[in-house]
């Protein structure tokens, strides 16, 4: 006899960027297994093909994990881990007015969300006419930074933004990624001046992020401090 089938709960979110609503529900013990026997090979594709499979298997709704900016895959990684391991994660704080006293906070998942930098704008204007159009850094640079927490070196600096650029645009003239390879985006920025340079990296400073700010009394001093957490892997004590 067949032993019985377990049922799992489904879950709705919105996607961040887009507004989309999506289903999805917890990852099961084996999902959890392969992503955490990937990880400790420190393979980037084995890692990546890991995810890939969680989130598919999570995620009840038709999507394409690739066409998702790196805060809309934060997010739902972050509610998908939330319903699978726990809602509350115990985190130690330091206070800030005197830099010793340590506090446990209890950080319900549920309340992270995405925050998004008044102004924000993916047009930069680098001229009077010329300027590009950026996209977010996507499905590779979430593994990479989000699982993996891998620093990103001077030259990949430049190699992530070439990544993300949509558009290069010169008056009339447009220079889109289906027809301009990276290599040309690559040498293209390296051209730009160190003002133009500077415009580009603050697109990226001020990409949507994951983030909750909370408010802690020192029991010692008295002293009200509020602090922000950001960032996926700073959500997990």
């Amino acid at each position: 006899m067949a032993l019985p089938q377990v049922v799992l709960p489904t879950y709705e979110l919105e996607i961040p960027s887009s507004g989309k609503k999506i289903k999805y529900r917890p990852f099961v013990v084996k999902e959890e297994k392969l992503l955490l026997l990937a990880l400790e090979t420190n393979d980037e594709k084995q890692v990546e093909d890991a995810v890939k499979n969680l989130l598919k298997g999570c995620i009840q709704t038709k999507i394409k994990l690739e066409d998702l900016a790196i805060f809309d895959l934060e997010y739902m990684f972050l509610n998908i881990r939330a319903v699978s391991v726990g809602e509350t994660v115990e985190m130690n704080i330091t206070c800030k007015d005197d830099e010793e006293t340590v506090i446990k906070y209890n950080l319900d998942l549920t309340k992270v969300k995405v925050t998004k930098p008044e102004g924000h704008d993916s047009k930069i204007m680098l001229s009077d006419t010329m300027g590009m159009i950026m996209k977010y850094p996507s499905f590779n640079d979430f593994v990479k930074t989000s699982i993996l927490g891998s620093p990103i070196t001077a030259d990949g600096v430049i190699e992530s933004m070439a990544d993300c650029v949509d558009q290069i645009f010169d008056g009339e003239d447009v220079y889109d990624s289906s027809t301009t390879s990276k290599k040309e985006f690559v040498e293209w920025i390296e051209g730009l001046t160190n003002k133009q340079f500077e415009q580009v990296r603050q697109f990226f400073e001020d990409i949507p992020v994951l983030e909750h700010t909370f408010s802690l009394k020192n029991p010692n001093t008295g002293v009200v401090s509020e602090y922000t957490i950001s960032g996926l892997t700073n959500f997990f004590g």
